[in-house]
């Protein structure tokens, strides 16, 4: 499928695939563990196959999308989301912050947010430390009051037993009120690896789609895989032991157990 570039910055880059569609599915690309060139991407074919274009959009470097190119980039999406009828996104992590970020340029009205984090500003969070990068943020120009389109609607993934993912899932919901909080427990960073590694992950672009999107959904998709996720009771193993609850710690080692001997199986 044939690719166009509608912005081809040195510092952030936006890719087209299936232009002539009606409506306009858009991803972000997440923080990576190295940085420093652009990714080659196709299209999500879960959405172009139903008739959507695609819209990737990828920073070459862990900037979070804030840098020199950050203002010519939201032009280009204004005048690109104009030409579609509806616009939805989904993003993981800083992924999660760029679509925030932009939505209000993209005129976004459905949205999926992976553990996304409001702002890595050591001024706003400075509990957060997990990011190199942030004593060179541009706080005033990743500001999500300024530049989110307040209005959009749909969920934010977290797991509420990584605090800092949680507390930047208060903070969302706090200026974005119609996003719908949905903890995903033992679910990581990004909260959606059970439902990743139960073979649903299409199902979770398809509420994009096709709808409904609300957080009891995705949570109903995420308990339906968590029973044969080795991700799932890894994470409940040591959150057990971490809360003073052996027993439970116990149980999910044998579940642990159980899995690598075949001996759970779908029923």
């Amino acid at each position: 499928m044939q690719e166009t570039r509608v912005f081809d910055g040195a510092k952030l880059r936006a890719s087209l695939f299936n232009a002539e569609g009606e409506s306009l599915f858009v991803t972000f690309r997440q923080r990576v563990a190295v940085a420093g060139e652009f990714e080659d991407r196709g299209p999500v074919r879960n959405m172009t196959a139903h008739g959507y274009a695609h819209l990737h959009i990828q920073p070459r470097n862990n900037d979070w999308y804030i840098n020199s190119e950050t203002k010519a980039l939201a032009r280009s999406l204004k005048e690109l989301a104009n030409g579609f009828q509806d616009v939805s996104a989904m993003g993981f992590s800083m992924g999660g912050y760029g679509a925030l970020r932009f939505s209000r340029a993209l005129r976004l009205s459905r949205l999926i947010a992976v553990s996304p984090q409001y702002t890595i500003a050591p001024g706003v969070v400075p509990y957060d430390r997990r990011r190199k990068e942030a004593e060179a943020f541009d706080e005033a120009l990743g500001d999500l009051i300024r530049y989110g389109r307040h209005g959009v609607q749909g969920v934010v993934l977290f797991d509420p037993f990584r605090k800092m993912d949680l507390s930047h899932a208060m903070f969302i919901q706090a200026v974005f009120p119609d996003l719908q909080l949905c903890r995903l427990s033992c679910g990581g960073h990004p909260a959606s690896q059970v439902i990743r590694e139960g073979g649903s992950f299409w199902d979770l672009q398809s509420m994009l789609r096709d709808g409904p999107l609300n957080a009891a959904r995705v949570l109903d998709l995420h308990r339906s895989r968590r029973r044969l996720s080795r991700t799932y009771w890894q994470k409940l193993a040591r959150v057990a032991r971490q809360r003073g609850r052996p027993q439970l710690g116990a149980a999910a080692d044998a579940r642990l157990q159980g899995l690598a001997e075949g001996r759970e199986t779908v029923q």
